[in-house]
């Protein structure tokens, strides 16, 4: 019971980094990447879909995303899609090809994105702090239901207590990986 309570607080805190991971990775630092582009939804056929499902996405140099829409058609609205997503992007169709330039990044927004990056993994830190919180109150919970003896539920809020400062340890080198990253010029 108290191990099936600890693996499942364990898995849901490493998706809570995996999460972070993924929010961090669309936040730029200054380079070209298709992941950029991921949240992008453009109208096929009456259906939104992901920029990816209708083009292919690819770096041309570290400033520069190429889209190759499959079909034709398509150069119209992924252009259309792209400027009016939230990443302040100009693409420039040249016949089949899009090319999306992006802009160098200022000292301010920079200092900007950091404060993001510093929110995200604050957001990361209370989720894993709250799935700790949960694990305490179901072995306290089995404890109550005399399931368990008291040590169990000391050993058990220790081993949780472990695992919480190694995720936390994990949020704290992922930001600061990403921050390093963002300030790097």
């Amino acid at each position: 019971m108290i191990n099936e309570i600890h693996n499942d607080a364990n898995d849901r805190m490493n998706k809570t980094l995996a999460s972070l991971e993924g929010d961090f990775s669309k936040i730029r630092a200054g380079r070209a990447h298709p992941s950029l582009l991921e949240q992008i939804h453009v109208e096929y056929y009456g259906t939104l879909v992901p920029i990816s499902q209708v083009s292919n996405i690819t770096t041309e140099d570290s400033r520069t995303l190429k889209v190759t829409p499959w079909e034709k058609d398509m150069v119209g609205p992924i252009e259309k899609a792209v400027m009016t997503s939230d990443l302040g992007l100009n693409p420039n169709s040249m016949g089949q090809v899009i090319r999306i330039p992006l802009p160098p990044l200022t000292e301010e927004r920079r200092k900007e994105l950091v404060r993001i990056v510093r929110d995200e993994a604050e957001h990361a830190r209370v989720a894993v702090r709250n799935i700790r919180r949960d694990a305490i109150s179901d072995y306290r919970e089995l404890l109550k239901e005399k399931e368990i003896s008291e040590d169990e539920t000391h050993r058990a809020e220790e081993n949780i207590q472990k695992i919480t400062d190694q995720h936390i340890g994990l949020i704290d080198k992922s930001l600061s990986d990403k921050e390093n990253s963002l300030l790097e010029i």
